[in-house]
C-alpha cells in the first residue's frame, strides 16, 4: 500500500459530511461499523508499493470489484495500516462478496463502493473536494460557503459581492452561469442578458476571444484586470482551478459604484472556496458527459448507432456539420497535453453547440454548421493551430478541416477526410524539411495530395504482398541505408533531369548517373518504361 504524505495532519472530517457532499451518487456506503461519524483525514490509493501509514484514510482500491472475493484481502490489508475505510469498484447488477463484507465488518473499517460510470480520477477528486469544503466551512470568515449544493455557490457569490463591492458571476468553462449575486438597477445589458439568459452571450465570448482575454484566463493563475470602458464598466475576473485543470471563473462587475481596494485579494482567495464546490458541479454532470463522450466517439468513428449518437449529444440527425482535427506533432514535450486542454476550452468558446473529444495526441472538434457558416471550420483551424504556437511552452499542432457533411449521421467521414489533411500537413513537413511548413489547412489547401494519400492506402496492401524488380531493388537498398530509393526518387522529382537531381542530392551528376545505371545493371529496372517508373514512384512514397 502506499499513501499520501503530508507535511502535517490535516484536521479530521466526518464520513456523514463526506457522504452528504456527494450529490453525483458516485459513492455508495455499504456499511459502517464504526458508524458515519468516523473521522477521515484523507483520500490514499492502493497498489502494489511498500507499506505505510494510512492513519485516517480512504483508501482506493483500484484493483478487484467489491464483488470479488479477492477484494477481502486489501481491505483487511488497509485497516491494518490504520484506514478509515475502503472504496472498491462496484459492478452494476453484482452484490458485494459475502467475504468483503465480512473482512470490512471484522476490522471496524467502512466499506464504500465507486459508481461503475464514474472512474477513480474522479473519485478521488470528488473525496478530496469534501474534505478542502469542509475544513473550508470550519475557517473564520468561511461561513457563507457551508451551504450545500447549489446554494453553497449561491451564498458565495453573495459573499464575494460584498467583500468585493462588485456585482458577481460564477462561471463554469462553457461559460454558463453556476451562481450569481443580486442584480441592482445599475446593472448593464450584458450583465442581464447573460443572467437571464443562463450563459454569456455568444457575441461577447467571440470578443473576448479576439481581444485575448480569454488565452490570458485560462493560463493565468492570477487576477486579470479590465479597465471599464464604452461597453462596459470596470471588470476583474479570476480562473478557478483544481490543481492544474480550469473549472470556471469568477466575475466582478463595478456597476455604479467602485469596487474595494481588496477586490483582488478577496478574488483570489473566493477563487480558493469555490474550487471544491465547482468540482462537485462537474462532478455532478459527469456521468451525462461519459455518456455523451461515448455518443460522440460513435458518431465520429461510425460505431454503434449514430441517430442514436446525434440524439444523445443533443443534435438533430439531418444537422450539417463538419470536422475539426488537431494533432499535436510528434516528439511535442509533454506540455503538449496541456496545449490540447487549452484548444479544447478555445474550441467550446468557438460556439455553444461545438462538441469536443480528445484522442490521445489528437482533439476532434464536431462543429455544427448553418447557412452561411461553410467555412468555419477552416477559420477553427486556423485559430487551433495559432494559439498553440502562442503559448508559453506550447505544443505545436497542426489542425485539419473536414468538409461539411450535410447531415450528422454522415460526420464519420468529414472526420476521417480531416486526420488525412493533418496526415499530408505532416508528411510535406517531413518531406521538404520544413518542421513548421503549413499549419492548417482543408481539403482546397492540400489540393491533389489528399487524393495521393488514399490512393497510397489503397495500394500499401498489394505493395506489401507484391514481388519483383523493384521490390528486390527497394527492399535490398533499404538494409543498407536506402541511397539508391533516395536517388530514385530526387530522380523522378525532377522529371528525368540529371543535373536538376543531382543538384537536390549535392552530388556530381556523374554519381547519380552511375547509381541509375546500377538500378538497371543489377536489379533489371527499366526506368525508361513508364510502368516501371510509375511502380518505383508509388514504392518511394510507400517507404517513405
Amino acid at each position: 500500500m502506499t499513501s499520501r504524505t503530508p507535511a502535517a495532519p490535516e484536521p479530521a472530517v466526518a464520513l456523514r459530511e463526506i457522504l452528504a457532499f456527494d450529490d453525483s451518487g458516485t459513492l455508495r456506503l455499504l456499511l459502517a461499523p464504526a458508524g458515519e461519524d468516523v473521522a477521515v483525514r484523507g483520500v490514499a490509493v492502493g497498489d502494489e508499493g511498500p507499506a505505510q501509514p494510512l492513519d485516517g484514510c480512504l483508501v482506493l482500491v483500484v484493483g478487484e470489484p467489491a464483488s470479488s472475493a479477492a477484494a477481502a484481502g486489501p481491505v483487511r490489508e488497509a485497516a491494518r495500516h490504520g484506514a478509515s475505510g475502503v472504496v472498491l469498484r462496484d459492478v452494476e447488477g453484482a452484490d458485494a462478496a459475502p467475504e468483503v463484507l465480512a473482512a470490512a465488518e471484522g476490522a471496524g473499517i467502512a466499506l464504500l463502493t465507486r459508481a461503475e460510470w464514474a472512474d477513480w480520477t474522479d473519485t478521488a477528486a470528488l473525496l478530496r473536494s469534501a474534505l478542502a469544503c469542509a475544513r473550508a466551512g470550519r475557517d473564520e470568515g468561511a461561513a457563507a460557503t457551508t451551504a450545500g449544493g447549489a446554494e453553497s455557490l449561491a451564498a458565495l457569490a453573495a459573499a464575494i459581492a460584498d467583500y468585493t463591492g462588485g456585482s458577481i458571476t460564477i462561471e463554469d468553462t462553457r461559460f454558463r452561469v453556476l451562481a450569481h449575486s443580486a442584480t441592482g438597477p445599475e446593472a448593464d445589458g450584458l450583465r442581464r442578458s447573460t443572467i437571464l439568459g443562463g450563459r454569456v452571450p455568444e457575441w461577447r465570448v467571440a470578443e473576448l476571444r479576439r481581444s485575448g482575454l480569454l488565452r490570458a484566463l485560462w493560463t493565468s493563475r492570477d487576477v486579470i484586470h479590465r479597465a471599464a470602458d464604452a461597453d462596459g464598466p470596470e471588470r476583474l475576473v479570476i480562473a478557478v482551478r483544481s490543481g492544474p485543470e480550469v473549472l470556471g471563473s469568477i466575475w466582478v462587475a463595478a456597476d455604479g459604484r467602485s469596487l474595494s481596494p481588496r477586490a483582488a485579494e478577496a478574488l483570489r482567495r473566493a477563487a480558493e472556496v469555490a474550487a471544491p464546490h465547482m468540482v462537485r458541479h462537474r462532478l455532478r454532470e459527469s456521468g451525462a458527459a461519459r455518456r455523451s463522450e461515448l455518443a460522440l466517439r460513435g458518431l465520429l468513428h461510425g460505431e454503434g448507432d449514430a441517430r442514436t449518437h446525434a440524439w444523445s449529444l443533443g443534435l438533430s440527425p439531418d444537422a450539417a456539420c463538419a470536422v475539426v482535427v488537431a494533432e499535436r506533432d510528434s516528439g511535442a514535450p509533454p506540455s503538449g497535453d496541456r496545449t490540447l486542454d487549452v484548444l479544447a476550452l478555445q474550441a467550446v468558446s468557438y460556439r455553444p453547440s461545438v462538441r469536443v473529444l480528445r484522442d490521445g495526441d489528437r482533439l476532434l472538434v464536431l462543429l455544427p454548421v448553418g447557412a452561411g457558416q461553410e467555412r468555419d471550420a477552416l477559420g477553427l483551424a486556423r485559430e487551433l493551430a495559432t494559439l498553440a504556437l502562442s503559448l508559453p511552452g506550447g505544443a505545436p499542432v497542426r489542425a485539419g478541416a473536414g468538409p461539411v457533411a450535410p447531415t450528422a449521421l454522415q460526420a464519420r467521414s468529414s472526420c476521417e477526410e480531416a486526420v488525412l489533411i493533418v496526415r499530408v500537413l505532416r508528411e510535406r513537413a517531413a518531406r521538404d524539411g520544413e518542421a513548421d511548413g503549413a499549419r492548417y489547412a482543408d481539403a482546397a489547401g492540400v489540393g491533389p495530395s489528399l487524393d495521393v494519400v488514399r490512393v497510397l492506402d489503397a495500394v500499401r496492401p498489394v505493395w506489401e504482398s507484391g514481388s519483383g524488380p523493384v521490390h528486390d531493388l527497394v527492399r535490398a537498398d533499404l538494409a543498407t541505408g536506402g541511397e539508391l530509393v533516395r536517388s530514385l526518387a530526387a530522380y523522378l522529382d525532377a522529371s528525368g533531369d540529371v543535373t536538376r537531381a543531382a543538384a537536390r542530392l549535392v552530388v556530381h551528376p556523374n554519381t547519380l548517373r552511375y547509381r541509375l545505371r546500377r538500378a538497371r545493371e543489377r536489379f533489371g529496372v527499366d526506368l525508361d518504361d513508364p510502368d516501371t517508373t510509375l511502380l518505383i514512384t508509388l514504392a518511394v512514397r510507400l517507404t517513405g
